[in-house]
């Protein structure tokens, strides 16, 4: 336990200045060589299968030929046998190269053959032409060939438009991806897009980041406990059960403080990137907590990396603010709180940093603690003078965690052997400095305080000290000399003490390590009102009738959450990863997906295992039930779709049959309205569909599926989702969508720490959309609650889920929007995004 505290603190100081450059070049070009070779095994099963599909053409079009001209058809067939184009030929796309699964023999030497993908693409456009040519000698075979080709999805035209306009195509990453439009749009290009009239409101934030930041938490004289996660600081009254969020920041908030008038607040954040790479500058906001007005922007361009500390001073009634950022050097630096303008700066040290603070007596002395060090600055004439605390003949702890000033003006520290340590002024030992030597801060003395790290130190009125203990997660009051008063101990599920903040003297608010608030005294123990994931998330989905929602993720927890109570109704922990979750129909079960194959079916009420399998041994990426609850479909990153029967409410489940035909791992998947069909996309961009109540089988015509309805609408890849991809997109950038139940619109979460809420369907490309800011990572996922009042969105390292309102809105539906789009012609240009 030990040595995972001591990595904890590893984590929480400069991490990002731990990793040199070098290894993470060579982490970009590994990730574009295996983008590169997932891309060419695609481009090569597409051509396969695009093969195959043109020898089952060929019978077809000959028959015709026969039928009306025997002639033409023996000229047609010399051509194709002097193309080499032979029945022999017969290459299933089920052979494509996949990466797992072994390619015949034969089936590699015919693909040897093939050669480059784009060049076989070249000849069957030439046979093509071929044959088209032939056919115009009379018209009624040309029209009737292209019925059969366009009925057939044949690869033709690169341009993208067959069979007069019926498809369109969109690139990513150089691949063509065919989109068919469906029968109910006249006229594909007259369609306009518009932002949907709903718009987001921030309801709620669920988390607290007390996993790696220090001194993150303060009581205000308003009720409101403030903290922070992601970019958003929450200010949350502790009686009332209500939030307010400031949100100004552009990324992961990594610091906070509280001015002495108790009103004032001081954050600040990391850097970050934008969507195209580019460093972010970090900055420190002084905002009014009463208001939420930003009142002044501090050191813009000026911090490197990120600020780790902040602190105002006290002495002059908090005139200066001292910053601390994440460089290689941890530069010091002394603001005017007030014109926003640098007194002074130096280099710190090399070593991480963990806290700063002014002497409440006199602003020109600050003290900082981190990794093996304790200093004393003092501020003359714009210039900084350090000296290093002495530590003689006691032990050097590893770190030094925290301090306090006592009421008779002496340091406490708290450090990671357990220790608080009591600093004082002392003549210097001119036998050990030599003559000329000042005076020095030394440890007057040292106090046995917990088992483990001592992570947090908070004064009370009247000198009272309290201590939070890592691994033995105590919190002990002491007296003004240090003799121990009272203890408790937290529960062990809530991780080690992070912080505490004094309410009124007795009653208290504890930030732990493992991201959850406690409310509580020493004589009635603590309860948590505010919990949260640890670790990176996935998983989430909504009950079909019920405000509530489910999570997991990399922490191996999977958590129920109610969206009206804001609580958690409950939570288990895994054995693995829990990477995707979906609930039955009926409300009374839900299944959870696992990092191993394995996957298992939760009682809600119980939280009992009623049924578990495992399928395959790679990750499953999706759960999907079927509208009646008769079907369970399970996404797994082996490239198979394994489907499931489901009977006894959601309690018994019988395998019914597999999906093969995916050449990457499968992303995302949907149901159609009648459970008789599944829309699936994959890690390669593919968009496949399947006959399920026909025996799981691939639908080589992907055209008789344009018009067919889904039940729900979360693959990313599809005609009417098409526009909510940015032009030159990876096919990464969206992680997930979802599709409002009233089908009016369609909300994204995509790899910029966005989310985007678009008109459904939005099928053009460069849809405009109201975009929404607050997560501080990668968005993994999103979904609109039963009755369509609130969105969730979970972010990923951030591990932070938000609750958005929807407001706003009208009545028309998905379907009447379309056509009535489609029906009328516009010339205006189309509305920018917003």
């Amino acid at each position: 336990m030990n040595s995972s505290t001591n990595s904890l603190d590893d984590v929480s100081a400069d991490s990002s200045a731990e990793f040199p450059d070098r290894a993470s070049m060579m982490e970009v070009r590994l990730q574009a060589q295996e983008d590169e070779i997932t891309l060419l095994k695609s481009s090569l099963a597409d051509a396969l299968r695009r093969i195959r599909l043109h020898d089952q053409l060929l019978p077809l079009l000959k028959q015709q030929l026969i039928a009306v001209n025997p002639a033409a058809a023996r000229v047609l067939n010399q051509v194709c046998c002097s193309d080499g184009c032979t029945s022999s030929r017969k290459l299933s796309s089920s052979s494509a190269v996949d990466g797992i699964r072994q390619t015949p023999p034969r089936v590699r030497r015919n693909s040897e053959k093939l050669g480059n993908p784009d060049r076989q693409r070249k000849r069957l456009d030439k046979k093509a032409a071929s044959s088209a040519n032939l056919l115009t000698r009379s018209p009624s075979l040309e029209n009737r060939a292209k019925e059969l080709i366009a009925s057939a999805g044949s690869p033709g035209s690169r341009r993208g438009t067959y069979s007069q306009g019926q498809s369109i195509k969109m690139f990513i990453r150089g691949r063509p991806i065919t989109m068919y439009i469906p029968s109910n749009i006249q006229n594909y290009e007259d369609l306009k897009m518009e932002p949907p009239s709903e718009r987001l409101e921030l309801d709620w934030v669920y988390g607290y980041r007390g996993r790696d930041c220090r001194a993150n938490m303060y009581f205000l004289p308003t009720g409101e406990a403030v903290y922070f996660i992601a970019c958003v600081i929450v200010l949350y009254h502790i009686n009332n059960r209500t939030q307010r969020h400031y949100r100004k920041h552009t990324d992961c908030v990594r610091c906070l403080t509280l001015h002495p008038d108790k009103v004032r607040v001081a954050s600040g954040q990391t850097a970050g990137v934008d969507k195209d790479g580019k460093p972010l500058q970090p900055c420190v906001h002084i905002w009014d907590s009463t208001t939420l007005v930003t009142l002044q922007q501090i050191g813009l361009g000026t911090f490197q990396r990120g600020v780790g500390s902040v602190a105002f001073s006290f002495a002059d009634s908090g005139v200066f603010l001292c910053v601390i950022d994440d460089s290689n050097e941890h530069m010091l630096s002394v603001w005017d709180c007030n014109k926003g303008t640098k007194h002074a700066e130096v280099k710190s040290t090399n070593e991480a940093v963990f806290a700063v603070e002014f002497n409440p007596s006199d602003s020109t002395n600050i003290i900082t603690c981190g990794k093996s060090h304790v200093y004393f600055w003092t501020l003359s004439a714009g210039q900084f003078t350090k000296k290093q605390g002495i530590f003689g003949k006691y032990k050097k702890p590893k770190f030094i965690q925290c301090f306090v000033f006592s009421l008779t003006g002496d340091v406490l520290t708290g450090d990671s052997e357990g220790n608080i340590l009591t600093w004082g002024k002392s003549a210097a030992d001119i036998k050990t400095l030599g003559k000329g030597a000042k005076e020095t801060f030394q440890i007057m003395r040292q106090t046995r305080a917990h088992e483990g790290s001592v992570f947090t130190l908070c004064n009370l009125q009247g000198g009272a000290l309290l201590s939070g203990g890592g691994k033995d997660r105590k919190i002990i009051r002491w007296s003004a000399d240090l003799a121990p008063e009272r203890e408790c101990e937290i529960p062990e599920k809530f991780g080690a003490v992070r912080t505490i903040a004094d309410v009124d003297g007795e009653e208290l608010l504890v930030g732990t390590t493992r991201n959850a608030i406690l409310r509580g005294t020493f004589s009635d123990g603590f309860v948590a009102i505010v919990q949260g994931h640890v670790d990176e998330m996935w998983g989430l989905a909504t009950h079909p009738s019920q405000n509530i929602f489910i999570t997991c993720g990399h922490d191996r927890q999977v958590c129920l959450w109610n969206t009206e109570e804001h609580t958690v109704d409950w939570s288990i922990s895994l054995e693995e990863y829990g990477l995707c979750a979906d609930f039955c129909p009926n409300g009374s079960v839900v299944s959870v997906g696992l990092s191993t194959g394995r996957w298992m079916v939760l009682d809600l009420l119980t939280r009992e295992v009623v049924s578990e399998s495992t399928d395959g041994n790679e990750q499953l990426s999706v759960m999907r039930y079927s509208p009646d609850g008769s079907f369970l479909a399970v996404g797994s990153h082996d490239n198979f779709i394994y489907i499931y029967n489901v009977t006894e409410s959601g309690r018994r489940y019988t395998r019914f049959g597999k999906c093969n035909g995916h050449s990457s791992f499968i992303t995302h998947l949907d149901w159609s309205k009648d459970g008789k069909y599944i829309m699936s996309n994959s890690g390669d961009y593919e968009i496949l569909y399947w006959d399920i109540a026909g025996g799981c089988k691939l639908l080589r015509n992907r055209f008789e599926s344009k018009d067919r309805e889904w039940a729900s609408y979360t693959c990313v890849l599809g005609f009417h989702v098409m526009g909510v991809w940015l032009e030159g997109s990876d096919g990464t950038d969206i992680n997930a969508l979802c599709r409002s139940h009233s089908e009016r619109m369609v909300a994204v979460a995509d790899d910029f720490c966005k989310v985007h809420l678009f008109q459904y369907p939005c099928p053009k490309l460069k849809a405009p959309s109201h975009k929404y800011e607050g997560h501080g990572s990668h968005v993994t996922n999103v979904c609109f609650t039963h009755s369509d009042s609130h969105l969730l969105s979970m972010g990923g390292k951030d591990t932070c889920i938000l609750q958005w309102k929807v407001v706003g809105g009208g009545a028309v539906n998905s379907r009447e929007r379309l056509a009535s789009a489609s029906s009328t012609s516009t010339s205006s240009p189309e509305p920018a995004t917003s």
